[in-house]
């Protein structure tokens, strides 16, 4: 329909009149039917049966609905290949099916044009499509047992081996559910065996999953049957009618002549079983404490290969407290050491050990049992304190400290105890209870704080008892909540500062035997001592000087006072012609050199450790030392030896010591570093 409309305008271009038209276009047949695609793809199973809907095609035409221009059918044009046995057809919805068998050996793909054409009055167009139709191989072809390779026999005792391997053959699709095969064995009544498929080859393969045993049978029968994974499917047409579906006749079952199972026989051959216990795992009875050579239990054993229990010889395999002994040809158990109930290695009263059996084969093998002892108790233990100590709290009221036992034994040879106080505990303590597991010691208000010790007495069920002490402090639990923290803290405190004392007192003493101690040689002669009022003078040993002399550093570290003390000991020399260092020691001169030796240092050392000792307890400083008289200046012929040292004033000390010769200068640098001389 193709509307107008018109107007009519006056001189000034103003609307004088409309008109409308309308006009009808008549349809033409000039649009064919088409269809959504010119090409469709389908599978279908082979064992699909005859009228079953595969694919329906929907075509449209753009002609006046409702009229001959746009009114179509449907025509299959033509079926590539057309075998004989099938036939497609389609409705007029465009639904497509087939009559007959679908054959895979015959089609495996059909190629199907179906024509869409109108009813056209002057002219009738058309449009086509094509459907292509796979068809899937079914299982219309059974496997068949083509074969069989593999030795047939199994060793007994063993898992996992392959005796048996069998090949079979199908025209089915290679790796279609219709070819793959499925074996089942018969036959088999201890599930020894298990079979498998190859999945490249399709063969069977058998396996051992369960050993055999060779005195059970040497001789397995069994029968193995094969069968596709997809159910076997036939079909044949029988007539073909006019109208309507053909006559065919499908079948489940192949006619075919070909074997579908098989029988074999698998070979079991004999290997050294373990000898075997009658019981694997044995229950027995053991009294606690029973004397050593107790009687216990007997365990037998068979080979199975020998059946004489005599070619079996019996062996202990766990024993952990090495209780007992086992007769290696009888089997009997009897004990070698007394049992003891509470033992860590008795679980729940039970005491379990290994028993081996080993047969002559070879190589031997070994069986075992288990035998588990069960022991029974005895009273062999008294109660015993859980904790030897209590707390407790300084109160204006009586004062309750629980109190716990324990007892090893079993029931009835241990709790609920008796608790009793031993000794003169009237006015201080008592028990309140004094039955059961824990008991509770009540103190009274006028036992006065500190430690206590108590004698208690704890009872089992059967009177045996135990007498203990029971260390109690009592103290003042609002300063502190444990009585015991406070005692140790001031017990490690009091030890602490007597330790750092006598470790102090120690050093001390070793560092003045440092002092004393100074090695020039390995052997030495002894300067013997003499009046503090003669002088004596003895030859040195004769060496090259500085070579073996030592000093401690001990002696460098004296404190002020000490050094102050030393030093008022000095030797005067006759003229002011010998001087001497500030500590007491003794030289030794080269080159035939004579020293003389002095007892000071005899006296200062006891007198200098008492002044030390003094030191460290009063922490004051030592007062100053009162010079010392060690010699009276004599004549001096008797000195007439030594050599004359002159030094005009202090001044000048150095430039004289350069004087003296290189021997008593080397001398005196190695015995006395110069920085710790102080010569008056």
């Amino acid at each position: 329909m193709l509307k107008l409309k018109f107007e009519a305008r006056k001189t000034d271009l103003s609307i004088d009149d409309t008109l409308g038209v309308e006009i009808s276009i008549l349809d033409i047949n000039d649009n064919p039917p088409r269809f959504p695609t010119d090409l469709f793809k389908i599978s279908v199973d082979e064992e699909t049966p005859q009228g079953s809907p595969l694919l329906t095609v929907v075509a449209y035409d753009r002609d006046q609905r409702g009229t001959p221009n746009s009114t179509f059918h449907y025509e299959i044009k033509s079926v590539a290949p057309n075998p004989s046995d099938t036939k497609f057809t389609i409705e007029e919805s465009g639904l497509i099916s087939f009559k007959g068998c679908l054959d895979h050996e015959v089609a495996e793909v059909f190629t199907v044009v179906v024509e869409a054409k109108d009813h056209g009055d002057v002219v009738s167009l058309s449009s086509s499509t094509t459907v292509i139709i796979h068809v899937e191989d079914g299982n219309n072809h059974l496997p068949t047992i083509s074969g069989q390779t593999g030795s047939g026999k199994v060793k007994e005792d063993e898992a996992g081996t392959s005796p048996l391997r069998l090949h079979v053959s199908d025209k089915d699709t290679p790796n279609s559910p219709a070819w793959r095969a499925k074996y089942t064995i018969q036959g088999d009544e201890g599930e020894h065996f298990q079979i498998k498929t190859d999945p490249d080859t399709n063969d069977g393969i058998l396996t051992v999953i369960k050993p055999l045993d060779f005195e059970g049978g040497a001789q397995v029968e069994l029968t193995i049957s094969v069968e596709n994974e997809a159910p076997y499917f036939s079909c044949k047409v029988r007539e073909k009618t006019p109208s309507g579906l053909w006559k065919v006749d499908s079948s489940e079952r192949d006619d075919d002549p070909q074997p579908r199972s098989v029988k074999v026989v698998i070979e079991v051959e004999d290997a050294n079983d373990p000898p075997r216990f009658s019981v694997t795992v044995k229950e027995a009875m053991l009294e606690e404490n029973a004397p050593i050579g107790t009687w216990v239990e007997q365990v037998t054993a068979v080979d199975p290969d020998s059946s004489h229990t005599r070619d079996v010889v019996y062996k202990v395999g766990n024993d952990p407290a090495g209780w007992v002994t086992v007769d290696p040809h009888t089997g009997d158990i009897t004990t070698t050491k007394t049992p003891d109930r509470e033992s860590p290695h008795v679980v729940d009263g039970v005491y379990a050990i290994l028993v081996h059996a080993v047969d002559a084969g070879k190589p031997p093998m070994t069986g075992t049992a288990t035998l588990n002892i069960h022991v029974t108790d005895q009273n062999d233990n008294v109660p015993h304190l859980t904790v030897d100590y209590v707390d407790v709290c300084v109160s204006d009221g009586p004062t309750t400290a629980n109190i716990t036992a324990f007892d090893l034994d079993d029931n009835p040879f241990g709790g609920p105890f008796t608790f009793e106080l031993l000794g003169d505990v009237n006015g201080k303590w008592k028990l309140d209870p004094s039955h059961g597991y824990i008991a509770g010691l009540v103190t009274k208000p006028n036992v006065m704080a500190g430690p206590h010790t108590i004698y208690l007495k704890i009872s089992d069920m059967q009177g045996k008892f135990g007498a203990y002490n029971l260390s109690v402090t009592v103290c003042d639990c609002s300063v502190r909540s444990d009585c015991r923290s406070r005692g140790g803290t001031a017990t490690k405190s009091a030890s602490g500062a007597i330790g750092v004392v006598f470790a102090s007192l120690f050093l001390l003493l070793v560092l003045l035997l440092m002092a004393v101690v100074i090695t020039c040689r390995k052997e030495f002669t002894t300067l013997e001592s003499s009046d503090s009022s003669v002088e004596t003078l003895l030859v040195s040993n004769i060496e090259t000087p500085g070579t073996d002399c030592q000093i401690s550093n001990s002696v460098l570290a004296l404190s002020t006072d000490e050094k102050r003390y030393l030093s008022s000991q000095r030797i005067s020399l006759h003229d002011r012609k010998r001087h001497s260092i500030g500590s007491p020691m003794i030289y030794k001169r080269s080159m035939n050199s004579r020293y003389k030796r002095n007892s000071a240092m005899d006296a200062a050392l006891p007198a200098l450790l008492h002044k030390k000792l003094s030191h460290l307890e009063t922490e004051e400083d030592l007062p100053e030392y009162p010079p010392h008289l060690y010699a009276e200046e004599g004549d001096s012929d008797n000195l007439s030896e030594l050599d004359s040292i002159d030094i005009p004033d202090k001044d000048s000390f150095d430039n004289a010591l350069k004087d003296l010769g290189p021997e008593f200068k080397k001398l005196a640098s190695i015995c006395k570093p110069p920085h710790t001389q102080n010569i008056t």
